[in-house]
């Protein structure tokens, strides 16, 4: 093992390199900048909107992003924040993000379920038993590609992060959803299309942990809060199974990503042709007829109605 330099190391990377903050940055920054180089994820002119949450990660990737736009003017970032409605959580998180767009001169829109579905996450959850996640990610995917669209962007970037995308993989596999699996990588989707804005993932070789200490070295973030609907998801199952994993045998998440990127190009080969039509109810991409979001809106609504 080597250490960088005499200060004190931050970061111990999987191949036993040992890091001190100025240096453990440099590399952080250098390897977005790569990533972001690598998958042709920005060209000269950009309209970039960059979904935030007022955690680590989104906040980490509007940061870095800000930096690349002031240096390339032709690249204007916006960001796009989206309220669930999730009581003692989202607040909070919203305050943050907004303090931190004003900090670094980004104008933020933000969006809410209740305004737009009619009611608040909270409010939906009492109702149905179903698993938070799986209904407010179809609400959150939904808004995010239309409220992207309506605002002009020609990319969205989100804070997803090689954890993420590790245990997306995983859960893919372990439901026999391959062709989900091809909309995964740095670049998301198959292929271009109308009514869908490409989304791009600048974090995507970094690891959680990576993004966790860049983001409290440099002040971006001073505590850490999660969703508490998190803990109650399939995905919170595959992250801890993972991350006993790595901690037995270090850079497994970077293996699994690595080997995934050789085979993703066939993966997007193979179902290039799938068709994605259009929901006959609201208009945006759909790979099911009525999408699901429309689906979920149909229970808002006769959910109101019966109360009434």
């Amino acid at each position: 093992m080597m250490q960088c330099c005499d200060a004190r190391a931050v970061m111990k990377l999987p191949g036993g390199e040992k890091l001190c903050k100025t240096h453990f940055c440099a590399y952080f920054e250098a390897k977005v900048r790569k990533t972001i180089r690598q998958f042709d994820l920005l060209g000269e002119k950009e309209r970039l909107g960059v979904a935030i949450s007022g955690g680590k990660d989104s906040l980490t990737v509007l940061s870095l992003l800000k930096h690349i736009s002031d240096e390339n003017p032709g690249i204007a970032i916006t960001a796009l924040a989206i309220n669930e409605g999730i009581h003692g959580y989202r607040d909070a998180t919203l305050e943050t993000a907004r303090a931190f767009c004003a900090r670094i001169g980004v104008p933020l829109h933000v969006f809410s379920y209740e305004e737009e579905f009619g009611m608040a996450l909270d409010g939906i959850l009492r109702r149905h038993d179903v698993r938070p996640c799986s209904v407010c990610g179809v609400f959150r995917r939904y808004l995010l590609n239309r409220k992207a669209r309506e605002l002009g962007f020609t990319k969205l970037a989100t804070g997803h992060n090689l954890d993420d995308e590790c245990q997306s993989i995983l859960m893919n596999q372990f439901r026999n959803d391959i062709k989900a699996s091809a909309r995964l990588g740095p670049k998301t989707g198959l292929k271009e299309r109308q009514g869908f804005v490409t989304r791009i993932k600048p974090l995507y070789l970094c690891t959680e942990k990576e993004v966790t200490t860049y983001a409290f070295l440099n002040g971006i973030l001073d505590a850490f809060a999660e969703c508490p609907n998190a803990a109650k998801s399939y995905r919170a199952e595959v992250r801890d199974m993972l991350n006993d994993l790595e901690n037995t045998s270090p850079g497994t998440k970077y293996s699994i990503v690595n080997s995934f990127l050789q085979t993703l190009p066939l993966l997007k080969e193979k179902f290039k042709d799938e068709a994605l039509g259009t929901c006959p109810e609201c208009g945006e991409p759909s790979s099911r007829g009525v999408c699901r979001a429309c689906v979920w809106m149909r229970k808002v609504q006769a959910t109101k109605k019966a109360e009434m």
